[in-house]
């Protein structure tokens, strides 16, 4: 996935191209163009690289000028990360689409989509779990975790089975086993490779091996 809108009220940006096509901000949008600028940098160099100095000389305006809008660099990546939660909340609900699904559907497809988003755009990912860089207390970052974790536990509760854990304890269990592989994918601990039985991309194939119970 090369583009994405992050900016609901700004026109989809290419992110290949996002610095050489970014339209110069105008008053009364400078918050929406230092986000683009912070994500520039998420994508090119990592977190660590974004400050609230570096952002506003990239958007062009004085250093003192994002404070109105973000206090902190805390603040800052806190709405960062809601944007990208969003994001790939709407990966995922596109990803299970409309209609009632098995509960295996709903499993495969919530790992498979969560997986591939996370190898695909390994900085995106990287931030949504750097706690220490983000402001907890921050609404917007909080609502957007909410959004994501809600729709994966209404659509494991469509399964009307009685069972012996929590669907809290199911969701918990399911988000561990895909951060776990994608973490350590993206640390460079595993290596890109197929299930030597079934022939499935390795993230694919873990699915299935706890589907079927290991």
């Amino acid at each position: 996935m090369d583009s994405v809108n992050l900016y609901p009220n700004i026109v989809t940006v290419n992110m290949k191209n996002a610095t050489s096509s970014r339209p110069s901000y105008h008053h009364g949008n400078l918050r929406e163009e230092l986000l683009r600028c912070a994500f520039d940098m998420l994508e090119s160099e990592g977190a660590d690289a974004i400050t609230i100095r570096a952002v506003a000389r990239a958007a062009g305006v004085a250093h003192s000028a994002p404070v109105n809008h973000f206090p902190s660099k805390q603040a800052l990546l806190a709405s960062l990360a809601a944007s990208i939660f969003h994001a790939l909340a709407e990966e995922v609900t596109n990803a299970l689409g409309t209609g009632t699904k098995t509960y295996p559907e709903v499993i495969r497809t919530f790992a498979n989509t969560v997986a591939q988003y996370a190898l695909a755009h390994p900085n995106r990912y990287r931030l949504l779990w750097r706690r220490a860089l983000l402001d907890d207390h921050d609404s917007e970052l909080s609502a957007a975790m909410d959004r994501i974790y809600g729709l994966l536990i209404e659509k494991l509760g469509e399964d009307k089975r009685v069972r012996q854990t929590s669907l809290e304890t199911r969701a918990i269990a399911l988000w561990s086993m895909v951060h776990g592989y994608v973490m350590m994918r993206l640390d460079g601990n595993f290596v890109e490779k197929n299930d030597e039985i079934n022939g499935l991309p390795r993230q694919n194939a873990i699915v299935e091996a706890i589907l079927e119970g290991l």
